[in-house]
């Protein structure tokens, strides 16, 4: 029973309750006090019992109860494995089923957080069978002609028998008796939701579409669906892997010759991988039930195909492959590039009611425009109107509204905004500074598609924000003003597009362009986890710039990342955990931390500033250094990316053969550039450790990036 004031109060005598009513009620407000002492010391007693239970303990405490069973622990890097409550609940049932496979799987995706598969590679070793031990399901000969052993060999789902090899895990060696593989799945699949298709420039037959905003191929993933238990082996069906036109094929030919109810696996359809829509119906895949073989070129359906172009003999593309032999009724749809076309009777139905995509493309972390959560922390201080916009409508009425007063537009989907805003905040005194917010809802990543340089007319003493958004087509640009009052523009979570916009094949159209012109000197810019083209911020003593897990990318080789007007150089900058893919001019570099320069950095002023824990080539003018590379002990330490196109999923992503140097380069002992927020060493080691407590005896495992 809790005692509150009043049940105290009704302990006590009668004749003291008249004469405490009578003087005013001196005792009661000193019993409220002595209840208050009381309910904390039983709210204490309560949360000393849960904390005997690692399910119901205090955060502080789950490393106690841990220590009672020798739990050891972990770098806590990632969100969902930050707590090691999960893990010391279950450190007894995983001892239990030590060095089995689905053991080993579950343990790595507990410590790394990311999509595991755990091969035992043994049962993938060519031998001769014994007699009483018979293996019909592991033949020493390839079946050439299983499309899927085909499509997997070499891969994380291998079935192909191998000879033996002699290399240890650790060191890429697969195939041998003791040899345990544990396949990991860096890129994370993000969604884009009710996208209207957008049609190949050029065109004249007014078939060729793509799912991507920006008009490029871009490889879809697959977006995994669950296990259905903890005994369950991961699939391909369970992880995030890049969608393949001959397995899409496959899955959907046995579903349509066969009695199983595989209807294309789980990789089309309303809430899986992708799906195309019309007037909000779901057009079907061919499917098994949907009509006889002989009527299906009747039916409105999807089929996938191989669209890749069609060369001519000089190498000049000259169209998609399946054009002329694609039914009428039917739409083709290329998951590895991204790309939809229509049958000729199609054409008048999708100018009058278009046909969306919904679907997921892959990356390495939350940057940039993209369907992750976002909180921004001004929004809840401001005061002024704040709107919604949606559906593609005309952005500039309503940031009109806030010229005079400020305010925050919210934009809430996904959709292709075709214009150039013209993004206006007002003059304010210096101890009233007015804000405008331009943001994205959480879960949504609006294009911007400018068709010129979009004007920021930032007041005196006022700040812009753009939060979530991605932007094509033209440059931010801030004019000079005729004071000297501060100016602030924030961008967070936002791309402008590298090279203004991108080709077909996804490269960029304009090489060198900038994405970012800051002429006020009188500016304070910041950036946080967005990916940008060329910055130019002129150089004054008032202005200054500051990026934080930022992409600065000039797109071409020798281009100028940042600078200032034609070749001068920038203002004042600061970076922290980026990667700039460009020439770096700067009068000051003030700190470049746990960064990657892919060209030289070069500052004029020596005397200040600090550049730490960074990859910085030869031949770069920096100020005083401290634990950068390549140095004296790894002079040929380099970074090797998996891609520097914006448009490939492995964007930015360093490869596992980067010396370790840069790999575990950072302040922390992670990775430098801007990855570095992903901790991936940490949750390597984490992953060590636990091999080396949980495999049984006489096994060897190796790690395997699958993307």
């Amino acid at each position: 029973m809790s005692l509150d004031a009043d049940t105290l109060y009704r302990l006590l005598p009668a004749v003291h309750r008249l004469r405490d009513e009578a003087g005013g009620k001196p005792l009661h407000q000193l019993l409220d006090l002595i209840s208050q002492e009381l309910a904390g010391l039983e709210e204490n007693l309560e949360q000393l019992y849960d904390d005997q239970f690692i399910e119901t303990c205090a955060d502080w405490a789950a490393p106690y109860i841990g220590e009672l069973i020798g739990y050891r622990a972990l770098h806590g890097v990632a969100a969902r494995i930050a707590s090691p409550r999960a893990e010391v609940a279950n450190t007894i049932r995983v001892r239990r089923r030590k060095g089995t496979a689905l053991m080993l799987e579950e343990l790595a995706l507990s410590v790394t957080d990311w999509p595991a598969h755990a091969v035992e590679f043994f049962e993938q070793l060519a031998t001769t069978q014994y007699l009483k031990h018979l293996r019909p399901h592991a033949p020493a000969t390839a079946n050439l002609r299983s499309q899927q052993a085909m499509l997997s060999l070499g891969g994380a789902f291998n079935t192909v028998a191998c000879t033996a090899e002699v290399r240890r895990p650790e060191i890429g060696g697969r195939y041998n008796i003791p040899n345990i593989g544990l396949f990991l799945w860096r890129l994370a699949p993000y969604e884009l939701r009710n996208l209207p298709l957008v049609a190949q420039p050029g065109d004249a037959t007014g078939r060729k579409f793509r799912v991507n905003p920006l008009g490029a191929d871009q490889p879809l993933f697959r977006a995994p669906r669950p296990e259905p238990d903890i005994d369950h082996l991961a699939e391909a069906a369970n992880v995030p892997e890049p969608l393949r036109v001959r397995e899409f094929a496959r899955q959907v030919r046995l579903a349509t010759t066969t009695d199983q109810a595989v209807a294309a696996a789980a990789d089309y359809g309303a809430g899986r991988s992708v799906v195309l829509t019309r007037l909000g119906s779901v057009l079907p895949l061919r499917e098994a039930g949907v009509a006889p073989p002989d009527d299906s070129d009747k039916l409105r359906v999807v089929r996938i195909a191989d669209l890749r172009d069609i060369l001519d003999g000089g190498g000049n593309v000259i169209g998609w492959a399946h054009e002329d032999d694609l039914a009428a009724r039917h739409v083709a749809l290329d998951p590895e590039r991204g790309r939809v076309l229509l049958g000729a009777d199609w054409v008048a139905d999708h100018a009058s009611s278009p046909i969306a995509a919904t679907y997921h493309y892959g990356f390495s972390r939350d940057i940039g425009g993209g369907d992750y959560e976002r909180t921004p922390a001004d929004v809840k201080d401001l005061a002024a109107p704040q709107l919604t916009v949606e559906g593609g409508a005309t952005l500039a009425p309503h940031l009109l509204t806030f010229a005079t007063s400020g305010g925050r537009l919210l934009i809430g989907d996904s959709r292709t905004y075709a214009e150039t805003p013209v993004f206006e905040v007002p003059d304010a005194a210096a101890d009233q500074g007015r804000m405008v917010v331009v943001g994205a809802r959480n879960g949504c990543r609006p294009l911007i598609a400018a068709t010129g340089d979009l004007t920021l007319e930032i007041g005196a003493n006022g700040t812009l924000v753009l939060d979530g958004l991605a932007i094509s087509g033209g440059a931010l640009k801030l004019p000079a003003a005729v004071d000297n009052e501060k100016r602030t523009l924030v961008l967070r979570d936002c791309t402008l597009v590298p090279g203004a916009t991108l080709k077909d094949d996804g490269s960029p159209a304009s090489p060198g362009a900038a994405s970012l012109v800051i002429e006020h000197p009188f500016t304070e810019v910041r950036l946080e986890r967005c990916i940008t083209g060329a910055l130019q911020v002129i150089a004054d003593a008032a202005a200054s710039v500051k990026l934080t897990d930022c992409i600065v990318d000039a797109a071409g080789e020798g281009l100028t990342a940042y600078g200032g007007a034609t070749s001068a150089r920038g203002a004042e900058i600061t970076l922290e955990d980026c990667t700039v893919i460009g020439v770096l001019n700067t009068e000051l570099l003030r700190l470049g931390s746990n960064c990657i320069f892919t060209e030289p950095l070069n500052a004029a002023r020596r005397q200040e500033g600090c550049l730490r824990f960074s990859f910085v080539p030869e031949g770069s003018v920096t100020p005083r250094r401290f634990h950068c590379l390549p140095d004296t002990a790894h002079p040929k330490a380099h970074p090797q990316f998996t891609s520097l196109r914006y448009a490939d999923p492995g964007y930015c992503q360093l490869r596992a053969s980067t010396h370790r140097a840069i790999r575990e380069g950072a302040h922390d002992g992670g990775e430098m550039g801007v990855m570095h927020a992903l901790h991936q060493p940490q949750r390597e080691t984490n992953l060590r450790i636990r091999l080396d407590e949980y495999l049984r005896f006489g096994l060897r495992a190796g790690l395997f990036y699958a993307t």
